[in-house]
C-alpha cells in the first residue's frame, strides 16, 4: 500500500472533460458532473439525485476520492457535481472576497446548492473531506418534505487551534452542521439563498441556517457525518458505526494528518481510485 507523504502522480482524464450540464439557467451557468446511470427504477422512471461536493484545488485528490466512494456504493442514480469557485466567478454567481477565517474555497459557495439545483427536488452538499462507507440511498431514504434542510446536529467544539494544513480553526454555534446538508431545494424558505444573499450575508447567517426556523431543520443520525477525533464507534452498537467519515481536522492527503484515525480506509479508497483511473486512461489511449 502507498504510504508516502507525497501522493502518487496522477495522469487521468479530468472530470472537466465530460459533457457540460447546465446549472442556474437564469445566469447561463454550466457545471460539469459525473453521473452513474442505472436501469429503470420506481415503476419505470429514473430520478437522478444531485450531490454537490465542495472543491478546493489543494484538496483535489480528496474530492476525487470522496466522489469515488459515493459512486462506487450508490444503488440509485446520482450526479456528482463539484462546486468550484473559479467556475462560479467566471459565470457571475460568486464574487465575494475571501475572508481570513475561510478554510476552504467553498466556505460560502456551498450555500448556492439550491440555486445550482434550480430550486427543484432534493439535493445534497458535502465537503470534499468525506469518505462514504455506505450506499447513499440509505441517506436519501431519510428525507422528509416537511423540512427545508436536514443534517447532523453536532454538538462540537474543537480543541485544536489549527486544522488541515495549518489554517485557523474557528469555533461557532452549529459547528459542522453545514458540512453535509440535504437541501429541500423546492422549499419556499430556500429561495432566500440567491447568489446575492450568498455573496453578501454573514457567516453566522449562513452556517447557522438563520434563514430558517429551528423546526425547519431536520436531523439525520451522526453516522452520516462521523467526525474523526470526536465521534466514537461502539463495536456492540451498530447505530455508532460510521456510514460517512468526515476528516474535519485534516485527512491523510495532508502530511500532518497522514496517520490520523481511519487513515487506512481513506488510503485504500484512494488506491482503488488511482488504479481505476489508470485503467480508464489506458482504455482511452
Amino acid at each position: 500500500m502507498y504510504r508516502g507523504t507525497t501522493l502518487p502522480k496522477r495522469n487521468v482524464r479530468n472530470h472537466n472533460d465530460a459533457s457540460p450540464r447546465k446549472r442556474g439557467k437564469r445566469f447561463g451557468f454550466k457545471m460539469t458532473g459525473d453521473t452513474k446511470v442505472y436501469p429503470e427504477l420506481n415503476n419505470g422512471t429514473t430520478k437522478t439525485f444531485k450531490i454537490f461536493i465542495g472543491y478546493d484545488p489543494r484538496e483535489d485528490l480528496a474530492y476525487e476520492v470522496c466522489k469515488h466512494s459515493i459512486l462506487k456504493r450508490s444503488s440509485v442514480p446520482v450526479e456528482v457535481i463539484p462546486i468550484k469557485q473559479s467556475d462560479l466567478r467566471k459565470s457571475g454567481l460568486y464574487w465575494r472576497e475571501r475572508g481570513q477565517f475561510e478554510s476552504t474555497e467553498f466556505s460560502f459557495s456551498r450555500f448556492l446548492t439550491p440555486h445550482l439545483a434550480n430550486y427543484e427536488n432534493w439535493a445534497m452538499f458535502v465537503d470534499c473531506d468525506f469518505l462514504y462507507l455506505a450506499d447513499i440511498r440509505e441517506l436519501i431514504d431519510l428525507v422528509d418534505d416537511k423540512y427545508a434542510v436536514m443534517c447532523v446536529h453536532h454538538d462540537y467544539t474543537p480543541k485544536e487551534t489549527t486544522k488541515m494544513d495549518g489554517v485557523v480553526q474557528t469555533v461557532y454555534p452549529r459547528k459542522n452542521w453545514s458540512s453535509m446538508v440535504l437541501y429541500n431545494c423546492g422549499h419556499p424558505k430556500n429561495k432566500v439563498l440567491t447568489p446575492e444573499v450568498v455573496n453578501s450575508q454573514t457567516g453566522a447567517f449562513l452556517h447557522r441556517f438563520q434563514w430558517l426556523e429551528d423546526h425547519e431543520i431536520g436531523e439525520v443520525p451522526f453516522v452520516w457525518n462521523f467526525l474523526v477525533g470526536h465521534n466514537r464507534v461502539v463495536q456492540s452498537d451498530p447505530n455508532t458505526h460510521a456510514k460517512a467519515i468526515h476528516y474535519t481536522l485534516g485527512g491523510p492527503w495532508f502530511d500532518a494528518w497522514k496517520d490520523c484515525e481511519f487513515a487506512e480506509l481513506w488510503l485504500n479508497e484512494m488506491e482503488e481510485y488511482v488504479k481505476e483511473s489508470k485503467k480508464l486512461e489506458n482504455k482511452e489511449a
